[in-house]
């Protein structure tokens, strides 16, 4: 056997040592960068009803009421975060299907977004739901800045859906959570996670909507009161009054916190409030006592720990998104009959699966940069 030359035995141990801290790193929950991940396929797998919308629980079930989602009911919520993913993935044949979804079934004849489908893709609800709607409507418009194919039919939705918004889903200057398309009713509140700052720039770049509306909303969300921590659940539009409820669900805390960190005005009580509770308890719950700080539950959320994650990235901190990283994955394929999920006691919902998705996929590529 020929010997190997000092420089060249150096440069084989370098090989070598990189390709084992790679899979040092791997093994200890991080990833190779490109690696593929099984929620993905979970999702495709086992959330997915034959006509490709996406279901909101694994186990199918009755709905008692149209209000009530139930087994594999499809929800807008879910298109927009899978619409998010693919845009996210940059995966334009991804993002074309679920944009197909979106016209072939979620598009009402009015041109409103129906929140909720059976699991035949019939609606059976005339409302729309405003946060999902502005989901949409933002991933639409990334998708547009991406790719080039289906461009204009793009734009011309998203214009179509913002119209609509524009039109029927306001009370007082403000935008509203919805409205039912059938008697008129119109609900007079604004859930500030509904604020997505993000897709009403994107709006207002677009010409969509008025200028100085993204202001508006921004200004709304970083001039909002607290009570010294979370934040208020909602803005009754009539009353210009904010309303807080005894328990706080931290979901909707992470996703105001999220908007809030596009702006200039961090949610930074919040932020080290998390931080605290994760060094402390080792874990975030899903609810908490707005009086004392304390979880109203013991369990936790994949889907808080996604946002969590999300926060983590547009607060610059890589560290903390890790941590989060590394025990989020510990509550994925627990149930070894669907690898890759997020399952417990043989149900899941499909939330607790797409934003730690997205989350993932943000982080990958944040640790590329």
């Amino acid at each position: 056997m020929r010997n190997i030359s000092r420089k060249g035995l150096l440069w084989l141990l370098i090989v070598v040592a990189s390709i084992t801290a790679g899979s040092m790193i791997y093994i200890k929950g991080y990833w190779v960068v490109d690696e593929p991940t099984p929620t993905a396929a979970f999702v495709q797998h086992h959330m997915t009803n034959p006509n490709g919308t996406l279901a909101s629980y694994l186990k199918d079930a009755i709905s008692d009421t149209p209000d009530v989602v139930a087994g594999r009911e499809a929800l807008s919520e879910s298109l927009g975060l899978w619409m998010q993913y693919a845009v996210a993935k940059n995966d334009e044949e991804l993002f074309k299907q679920s944009y197909d979804l979106l016209t072939t079934y979620f598009l009402m004849p009015q041109k409103y977004i129906a929140w909720k489908l059976d699991a035949e893709g019939e609606s059976l609800v005339t409302t729309n739901a405003l946060g999902d709607d502005l989901r949409i409507i933002g991933a639409l418009l990334s998708a547009a800045e991406l790719w080039e194919q289906d461009k204009a039919s793009v734009l011309k939705t998203a214009a179509e859906l913002t119209q609509t918004l524009n039109q029927s889903v306001q009370m007082e200057g403000y935008y509203i959570d919805f409205h039912d398309f059938s008697n008129g009713i119109s609900s007079d509140t604004l859930s500030l996670a509904y604020v997505d700052l993000p897709a009403l720039k994107a709006m207002e770049q677009y010409e969509l909507i008025e200028p100085g509306t993204y202001e508006k909303y921004e200004y709304m969300l970083k001039s909002m009161p607290d009570d010294g921590l979370f934040y208020p659940k909602s803005f009754n539009v009539n009353s210009k009054t904010y309303i807080y409820d005894d328990k706080v669900n931290l979901i909707d805390q992470l996703i105001v916190a999220n908007h809030l960190a596009t702006t200039s005005h961090k949610p930074d009580k919040l932020i080290s409030f998390l931080k605290e509770e994760f060094a402390t308890r080792k874990q975030l719950a899903g609810q908490y006592r707005r009086s004392d700080r304390t979880p109203v539950v013991s369990y936790e959320s994949p889907s808080v720990y996604g946002l969590a994650i999300l926060l983590a990235i547009k607060s610059g901190d890589p560290k903390w998104a890790k941590q989060l990283y590394n025990h989020m994955i510990t509550f994925r394929s627990q149930d070894p009959n669907y690898p890759g999920g997020y399952v417990f006691n043989g149900d899941t919902h499909a939330f607790d699966n797409l934003f730690p998705l997205i989350a993932e996929t943000e982080l990958q590529k944040y640790l590329r940069k």
